[in-house]
């Protein structure tokens, strides 16, 4: 007998998806082990013995990781695949991926950059978890010029959907026919919470790029293009 694990994290290792993703799949009753649905997040599998059936297909570990920066074109999908027949990330990637990858996280369909695919659960568990406090650099245009006392606000926090938002980075890179060029860091990612907050400050948010995640940076890559990752590059979302 093996060691015991907890469903959604042996899942999360088969690169069904990230944990929390797992978790919701879980609830949804569409996983089967030994040929009965389980619906309890408490419930442990060994991997040496059980089977583990998603939607009615067997998974088994993947010993390959793969790790996928793509630069997200604007109108493209930021998930697997999507109920109106949009294309998503994934479409993207899937003929040059002999692996099942999803998006870590999310991008707005108006937003474009930096976005990173994976079938390393933990990986993406630990990407998007508050926990680790992971910065994310966006380069916006916003319309019209922000003063000094709006900016003081923005970086403080402001109060979206009910909720102050965390410290942030706010800074001008150059005006444009009246507009700002601006670079913005963040720690969260709340629902389209930069637009939000430049809402709030009075200053609509005209074009959005994420070109960072820690210090995986998106450099020269084109809308639609992206690159393999080792594991060590794609750690650098990790460094401070």
């Amino acid at each position: 007998m093996g060691e015991l694990v907890r469903l959604q994290k042996y899942m999360a290792q088969c690169g069904i998806a990230s944990r929390r993703k797992c978790e919701e799949i879980i609830l949804q009753g569409r996983v089967k082990v030994n040929g009965k649905t389980v619906n309890q997040l408490g419930f442990k599998v060994d991997p040496e013995k059980d089977v583990v059936e998603v939607d009615g297909k067997r998974i088994t570990l993947q010993m390959q990781k793969v790790y996928i920066m793509l630069n997200k074109p604007f109108g493209v999908i930021s998930s697997a695949k999507d109920e109106k027949g949009r294309k998503t990330v994934v479409d993207l990637v899937k003929d040059k991926v002999n692996v099942r990858v999803f998006p870590v996280g999310r991008l707005d369909f108006d937003t474009t950059g930096l976005i990173l695919l994976t079938n390393d659960g933990e990986f993406a568990y630990k990407v998007t978890h508050p926990k680790h406090d992971i910065e994310k650099t966006y380069i916006a245009l916003i319309r019209g010029i922000p003063s000094k006392e709006e900016i003081e606000r923005f970086e403080k926090g402001l109060l979206i959907d009910g909720k102050m938002t965390a410290p942030a980075k706010f800074k001008i890179l150059k005006l444009i026919n009246g507009n700002a060029l601006v670079e913005i860091k963040i720690h969260e990612g709340r629902n389209r919470q930069i637009r939000k907050m430049c809402d709030q400050i009075g200053h609509e948010v005209l074009k959005l790029k994420r070109v960072a995640i820690g210090k995986l940076q998106l450099g020269k890559l084109k809308e639609g293009e992206f690159v393999f990752l080792d594991k060590e590059a794609a750690n650098k979302v990790f460094e401070k």
